[in-house]
């Protein structure tokens, strides 16, 4: 069986290498975008199971990510959103938009691991 793909949008670059390490040690393959359009980029050239992305982000932020995902590429890959507490606003755009599930920041790489299970199987 082949691995999962996976397309994660982090700005953070030490929660980017902790959920690669995390995600990677649990038999997913992670691909890394520092912001919104190399997300982009990859997902169009990846084609992944799952997308993990935050919601601020240079260039293009999560919202606009999955705007894109949903209207133009007509994806249904399943999207979980990170952002940081108290931006309920922006969690309720995100399900607007067609995102799949949200985690509130600091993330629980556990928690993500059984989470992206549920969504891909």
């Amino acid at each position: 069986m082949s691995k999962k793909k996976i397309v994660l949008a982090e700005d953070n670059s030490v929660l980017a290498l902790l959920l690669k390490f995390k995600l990677e040690k649990s038999g997913y393959d992670l691909q890394i975008a520092e912001d919104g359009k190399q997300a982009i980029e990859l997902i169009e050239s990846h084609q992944p199971d799952l997308i993990l992305t935050d919601i601020m982000m240079p260039y293009l932020s999560g919202l606009e990510l999955i705007s894109h995902v949903r209207n133009k590429l007509n994806l249904e890959t399943p999207i979980i959103v990170f952002s940081a507490a108290g931006q309920e606003e922006n969690v309720l755009s995100a399900f607007d938009l067609g995102a799949t599930d949200f985690m509130a920041k600091p993330i629980s790489p556990n928690e993500l691991v059984i989470r992206i299970k549920r969504l891909i199987r």
